[in-house]
């Protein structure tokens, strides 16, 4: 009975220089991968959509590329020629609050009401013609995908006027 002189006879070996380029790969990918993320690119990208009609001037701050755990902005300013009534609304996608996790509104709703996909938040107005709203929020841990929303303005006479699409994307 012969005893073999080492464990790697009969092994195939890997060519050295195939070896050295596939370390090369891997270092440039991670090299690539880090810098991506020093640049800001995987964080918060933050965007403005604005509109006007019969008086009213609507602006929305808000995160258009994100990740989840990260806090977000979503800051309603709202302007009226003339000041406001006794309270403004905004109509507002309600699925879209639900990559949320918040504290609230900042100032809260004097009232909100839900039908169907629309939610309406009621406040009370302010003194002059400009009206701020945040949104105190981070994006969920568990929200994996993105979603789309509308706010606008609901008049008097119960018409939505200066609407504004937006659309807050998900990174991983």
């Amino acid at each position: 009975m012969e005893v073999p002189g080492s464990t790697l006879s009969g092994l195939e070996g890997i060519d050295p220089a195939r070896a050295i380029w596939g370390r090369r790969v891997v270092l440039a990918a991670l090299f690539v991968f880090v810098l991506v993320g020093l640049s800001g690119y995987l964080g918060v990208h933050t965007t403005t959509a604005t509109a006007a009609q019969d008086g009213y001037h609507l602006s929305l701050r808000y995160a258009s590329v994100a990740r989840s755990g990260l806090d977000v902005p979503f800051e309603v300013t709202v302007t009226a020629d003339g000041g406001f009534a006794d309270t403004i609304t905004l109509a507002l996608t309600g699925d879209y609050l639900d990559i949320y996790e918040t504290q609230g509104f900042h100032p809260d709703a004097s009232s909100s009401v839900r039908n169907g996909q629309t939610l309406y938040l009621t406040f009370d107005a302010p003194g002059g013609d400009t009206f701020v709203l945040s949104y105190d929020a981070y994006i969920q841990p568990a929200s994996q995908q993105g979603r789309s929303g509308t706010l606008g303005v609901v008049t008097a006479d119960g018409r939505t006027v200066a609407s504004v699409d937006f659309r807050t994307r998900l990174l991983p």
